[in-house]
């Protein structure tokens, strides 16, 4: 067996959710679930297909995120794992509708940090046993520091 790290690559402005689904009907349902639930949402997402064609399926609303979404997914080549980038959305804007899919097991990652994926690889078989998502802690927020977090969460409108 072989472990390798594989740097995800997106557009700086972009997020990107990684995780694994189990069945082809996963992109539809994905792309249904994504253009219902945030209007004019820009997304391309690739599924590594495990079995039959074993194609990378895909779908989106934008081109250049749909590239990213398959050249992701073709570096980690893990049988039914999925590559969402969102252009102008956050993750948390469309989380409670991808956990509504039926066909989505998990999702390892939702961020716009640089993300490693971890693949374990024995002969024709990879998958993904975690992610590696920004950096180390610098340290413990202090009162500043969480006043500046309530402020932010306010400017963005996620509070009153």
């Amino acid at each position: 067996m072989d472990i390798e790290l594989i740097e995800m690559e997106k557009p700086e402005e972009a997020n990107i959710l990684v995780g694994q689904a189990h069945f082809i009907k996963t992109v539809e349902d994905v792309y249904e679930a994504l253009v219902t639930s945030y209007p004019d949402i820009k997304f391309g997402f690739a599924f590594c297909e495990a079995s039959d064609k074993r194609l990378i399926r895909h779908c989106g609303t934008d081109d250049k995120l749909r590239e990213f979404a398959i050249k992701n997914a073709e570096k980690v080549g893990s049988g039914h794992s999925f590559f969402l980038l969102l252009g102008n959305a956050f993750p948390i804007n469309v989380m409670k509708s991808l956990k509504s899919v039926d066909e989505i097991l998990t999702i390892f990652a939702a961020t716009s940090n640089p993300l490693t994926v971890i693949v374990l690889k024995e002969e024709e078989k990879r998958g993904i046993i975690g992610v590696l998502d920004g950096k180390l802690p610098l340290g413990v927020e202090e009162e500043e520091d969480i006043k500046e977090r309530k402020d932010f969460l306010r400017k963005i409108g996620y509070k009153k």
